[in-house]
């Protein structure tokens, strides 16, 4: 049986042990019981995985099963991370994807500095700042994310592929194995599955190649049991196996995306394709009580505005206060506020705009933000500005987290952008387009679907990188691996992975209640901090009481963690909220 480690740095006190296992018990026991969410709380561990060679922790079981081979076989946690990521583009083709992008933080477990690896998509070179605008100035939603223009070039490939060359022992064709074998012989179709093609069904229908691809001949989706297969996706993935990222970027398959392009007036073109390369970046750095924290950089504002709230909140007794009381989530609440305001205003690719990194995440800046926070009031968001931080330098994302043997570690997040993405399969390759050029502004000051607002930083450019939230995350104590974490999410990536870190932490939980815990969200504007169920009724009494706003909403984020005991032995924490999420260690 799994021998509970409630903090491998220090002791908890029974009080604070109480305390986080009854607020995690009630938000179990608060969640309702339908088909899905029975799945979730079935799923349900108080107790993290253990393992001492390796440890997986993603959203769909197959992936987790494959990649854990890798690690059995030898290989290091870079090879049983791309075999993940391209076989979470068979098995789960809401957001696993071929057709998109995103981000991958590397932390060597010889002490070496982390790297990140940005394979976030970019605008097409025939993309105009204007170009999801109408006639009058008005933004025409619909063009940014239901048409073939909301397609950014694609960048998992060529980011997986890079990394593998780097850091890796396997050879790309061998990474892609498991990926084309689920393709082609098919695998066990989840309740997931089926239910989020119902639920997408409308949207999903109206184009012939999805609707050929995900649905069968009578037009029903795959029902659970039944096995569901994707000849043509096995193809596209046998052609980059064979032929490397050209087989991807060139030749056959680029001629079907420009066809596809062409027959919705999309912008991508061969040359785009021919022309895409990911990028070596440096990780965010901060600290926390001690702990390093190593996230993303711009393109992501996920890094900067993690170890921006964190840096605000150090000052405060959290711990003392404990999980999820009315002072801890009222200060969270404001340090969130104010880094989402921050967002707005400076946040975009770093290659074209200058980001106030340095200032952004400095401890002194955060002093600064700190003397605008009340104790005993919120803070109404329209009184909340940009700061001045000195000079400058879908909710259906994947995420999944591996740790090696020789404690190398790997945090890696990617997406389609909204679940299925643009909902346009490429005729013919199989997969599903992203619709990510809506994380651009499509016009400064104009929230997109997350809510979220952009200004002048974040514009459509050509050949740019749009504003990402995703936060792969690594967090060291004394040069070693500590904690590897990210979540899917939206705009609420960054508060999510933010509050895995702060459960181990302040609150020292094992990895599988600080996963499993109830969350709360704070983006600036709107002006609530949304709920999700299981937090205490007095508690949002208090807040409420203190001026601020309580949406209680659905289940937030699906983050996949594992944490590195001081001894090396390694435990795994699957968000029980997916119900397909598996943490699997030897």
């Amino acid at each position: 049986m799994d021998r509970v480690i409630y903090s491998p740095a220090s002791k908890i006190s029974h009080r604070r042990l109480w305390r986080a296992t009854a607020a995690l018990m009630l938000f179990l026991l608060s969640i309702s019981t339908n088909a899905n969410e029975q799945a979730i709380l079935e799923g349900e561990r108080f107790h993290p995985v253990q393992g001492s060679q390796g440890m997986v922790a993603t959203s769909h079981t197959l992936a987790t099963e494959v990649a854990l081979k890798v690690l059995k076989d030898g290989g290091n946690a870079i090879d049983a991370a791309v075999t993940t990521g391209f076989a979470l583009a068979v098995t789960q083709p809401r957001s696993g994807n071929i057709g998109g992008g995103g981000f991958l933080v590397y932390s060597p477990g010889n002490g070496d500095a982390p790297e990140a690896i940005d394979y976030r998509e970019t605008a097409p070179a025939a993309a105009t700042e204007t170009m999801f605008q109408d006639q009058d100035g008005n933004v025409v939603s619909e063009r940014s994310r239901f048409s073939h223009k909301a397609a950014g070039v694609p960048g998992t490939v060529a980011g997986l592929a890079l990394a593998l060359e780097q850091h890796g022992t396997l050879s790309l064709s061998q990474a892609l194995a498991p990926a084309i074998r689920l393709a082609r012989e098919g695998f066990v179709v989840p309740h997931r599955f089926t239910e989020g093609l119902e639920q997408a069904r409308d949207r999903l229908e109206r184009w012939p190649a999805t609707r050929a691809t995900f649905y069968k001949k009578d037009g029903s989706a795959p029902q659970p049991g039944e096995v569901f297969r994707q000849p043509e996706l096995a193809d596209t993935l046998q052609r980059i196996a064979e032929q490397g990222v050209k087989g991807f970027y060139e030749g056959e398959t680029a001629q079907l995306i420009v066809a596809e392009m062409r027959r919705g007036e999309g912008l991508i073109t061969l040359e785009d394709l021919r022309n895409y390369e990911p990028a070596v970046r440096q990780p965010v750095h901060g600290t926390y009580r001690g702990f390093d924290i190593y996230s993303m950089s711009p393109p992501s504002s996920g890094g900067t505005h993690i170890v921006q709230i964190l840096n605000i909140l150090e000052d405060y007794p959290i711990g003392e206060w404990g999980h999820n009381s009315a002072n801890t989530i009222h200060h969270m609440a404001e340090a969130m506020k104010l880094a989402y305001a921050d967002r707005s205003e400076y946040l975009g690719d770093a290659d074209f705009v200058a980001v106030p990194l340095e200032g952004l995440t400095s401890k002194g800046y955060a002093d600064q933000l700190r003397t605008s926070i009340k104790a005993d009031k919120a803070r109404p968001a329209s009184e909340i500005a940009p700061g001045k931080p000195g000079p400058r330098e879908s909710p259906e994302t994947t995420h999944f987290s591996v740790v090696d043997r020789w404690g190398n570690a790997v945090s890696n997040t990617y997406t389609i952008n909204f679940s299925y993405g643009s909902g346009i399969t490429v005729a013919g390759a199989g997969f599903l387009l992203n619709n990510e050029m809506d994380d651009f502004s499509a016009k400064p000051g104009v929230p997109n679907a997350y809510g979220l607002i952009g200004g002048e930083a974040n514009k459509v450019e050509p050949g740019k990188r749009m504003l990402s939230s995703m936060s792969p995350t690594i967090v060291r104590k004394d040069n070693r691996n500590f904690l590897v974490t990210g979540s899917p999410g939206g705009s609420r990536i960054i508060t999510t992975t933010l509050q895995v870190i702060m459960n181990v932490i302040d609150h020292n939980m094992n990895i599988q209640t600080a996963v499993s815990a109830p969350r709360i969200h704070h983006q600036w504007l709107p002006d609530e901090i949304r709920v999700e169920q299981g937090i205490s009724p007095d508690t949002l009494d208090l807040l409420r009481a203190r001026g601020h706003t309580i949406n209680t909403g659905s289940a937030m984020g699906a983050i996949q963690s594992i944490l590195i005991g001081e001894d090396g032995t390694l435990y795994g924490g699957a968000d029980p909220r997916r119900s397909t999420s598996s943490a699997m260690g030897f």
